[in-house]
C-alpha cells in the first residue's frame, strides 16, 4: 500500500500553527490545537505540568500511538514556542509557494513546520492503513529559551530508544549528529567608588578593571570547534564616580566539553590577574546549559535516516551545529537522537520562510521513518 501527503491540508496545518502568539511559555493555543489533531490521529495525550513550573501557560505535550507490530516505539519531537517577536503573527502564501510573516513578526516556521510534518506523516501512514510500531511524540515548551521544557519532563515515560527532532534550518535530507556544550557566565568585578573629580586616586575603577580582563579574553573562534563571546557589560552608577562594580555575561560553546571548561578556566584567570594589581575582587559564576554529544554515524538512527533518504532521493548529508535543541536532553536520557532539517530558512529573523515544496518534503521523510523497519 502507498501512502500520500496530502498538501493542501498540510498547508492548513502549518498556516494555523503559525497564526496567533506563541512565543516562549505563551504556547496554550498551539498546545491546544495540537492536542486536538493528536487525538484525532488516535494518539492518547498528556500535558505535563511545565507550565505551571516555568511560569508559562501550557505544558509539554507527550503522546502515544499504538502499532500493530512488535519493536520499540519511535519518537518525533518539534517544539511548540517561538522567537521573538512572535505575537500576533500572520502567514503569508505567496504565488511562488514561498510563505513568510507579514514582516513584522517571525513566521513561526522554527518549529511549527516540524510540528505539521510529524503531523501530515503520521496521517498519511495511518489512512493508508500500513502497519507501523508504537509512535511516541514529544512536543515541548520553552524550546527557545534554552531547552526548558524538556529540561523539567520526566523522561521515564519514554519507552524508545531513537528520536528524531525536526528542528534545523536548511534543505529537507540532512542531519545533525554532532552539537555542542554551552556554558553561560557572569562575572561580578567590585572596586571601590570614589568622587571622579575630586579624589578619583581614592576609587578603584571596576569598569577599567573588567576591561582589562575582557582585553585578555581570546572571543569569537577560539579554536576550529570552540567559540567564546561577551555579549554583555553594565557598571557605574553616574558619570561623575568612579565605578564601583561592572558585571559581565557571555557564554562559551563547543564540540568538546573539556576545552569549554578549560576556556571558561581560562576566562576565570583573566578576571583574577586583572583585579589583583588593582586590589579589586570579583565573583564568577557559571551554568552549563548545554552537553556536547555525537551520534556514531553507524547507530540505527543514523543509518535509517540515510536509507530512507535515499529512497527519496534526498541527499541524506549529516552534519554538526553549534546550535542547542531539545535533542541535548533526549541524548542526556539515554535516547539515540538526531536533528533533522524541515525546511525553513533565516529563522530567528522577520525575514524567515519555508515552501509548500519543503513541508511536502519534511512529511514525506516522517513518513518513510515510521515505516522502515530494516
Amino acid at each position: 500500500m502507498n501512502h500520500e501527503i496530502h498538501q493542501e491540508r498540510l498547508l492548513s496545518d502549518f498556516l494555523d500553527l503559525t497564526t496567533g502568539s506563541a512565543e516562549s511559555l505563551d504556547e496554550r493555543r498551539v498546545a491546544e490545537l495540537l492536542t486536538e489533531k493528536l487525538r484525532d490521529l488516535g494518539f492518547s495525550v498528556t500535558e505535563d505540568d511545565a507550565g505551571q513550573n516555568l511560569g508559562g501557560n501550557a505544558g509539554n505535550l507527550y503522546g502515544v500511538l499504538k502499532g500493530t507490530l512488535a519493536g520499540p516505539p519511535l519518537l518525533l519531537s518539534a517544539h511548540m514556542d517561538t522567537v521573538k517577536p512572535g505575537c500576533h503573527k500572520k502567514p503569508f502564501l505567496h504565488e511562488n509557494g514561498t510563505i513568510t510573516s507579514d514582516g513584522t513578526t517571525v513566521l513561526g516556521a522554527d518549529d511549527a513546520a516540524g510540528l505539521a510534518e510529524i503531523l501530515e506523516g503520521i496521517r498519511s501512514v495511518r489512512e493508508a492503513g500500513i502497519p507501523h510500531r508504537d509512535i511516541e511524540i514529544l512536543f515541548p515548551v520553552a524550546e527557545e529559551i534554552f531547552i526548558q521544557g524538556s529540561n523539567v519532563f520526566d523522561f521515564s515515560r519514554i519507552q524508545a530508544k531513537e528520536a528524531y527532532v525536526l528542528d534545523m534550518s536548511g534543505p529537507v535530507g540532512s542531519a545533525a549528529v554532532r552539537a555542542p556544550s554551552m556554558f553561560s557566565f557572569r562575572v561580578t568585578v567590585k572596586g571601590r567608588a570614589s568622587h571622579a573629580g575630586f579624589a578619583p586616586e581614592n576609587g578603584i575603577n571596576a569598569i577599567a578593571v573588567a576591561a582589562q580582563a575582557i582585553a585578555a579574553i581570546p572571543q569569537g573562534h577560539v579554536d576550529p570547534e570552540t567559540t567564546c563571546n561577551i555579549g554583555t557589560i553594565t557598571g557605574g552608577s553616574a558619570k561623575n564616580i568612579v565605578p564601583e562594580q561592572c558585571i559581565c555575561t557571555g557564554e562559551v560553546r563547543g564540540f568538546s566539553h573539556e576545552k569549554v571548561l578549560h576556556c571558561i578556566e581560562e576566562i576565570r584567570n583573566a578576571f583574577a590577574n586583572a583585579v589583583q594589581p588593582h586590589g579589586a575582587s570579583f565573583v564568577m559564576e557559571t551554568q552549563e546549559i548545554l552537553r556536547s554529544y555525537c551520534v556514531p554515524e553507524d547507530a540505527p538512527v543514523v543509518t535509517r535516516f540515510q536509507r530512507v533518504c535515499a529512497s527519496l532521493g534526498f541527499a541524506g548529508e549529516l552534519r554538526s551545529t553549534l546550535g542547542g535543541s531539545d535533542n541535548h536532553n533526549f541524548v542526556k536520557a539515554g535516547i539515540s537522537g538526531i536533528v533533522l532539517s524541515c525546511g525553513m530558512q533565516r529563522v530567528h529573523s522577520t525575514d524567515e520562510s519555508i515552501t509548500v515544496q519543503e513541508l511536502v518534503r519534511g512529511s514525506a521523510l516522517v513518513a518513510g521513518l515510521i515505516l522502515d523497519d530494516a
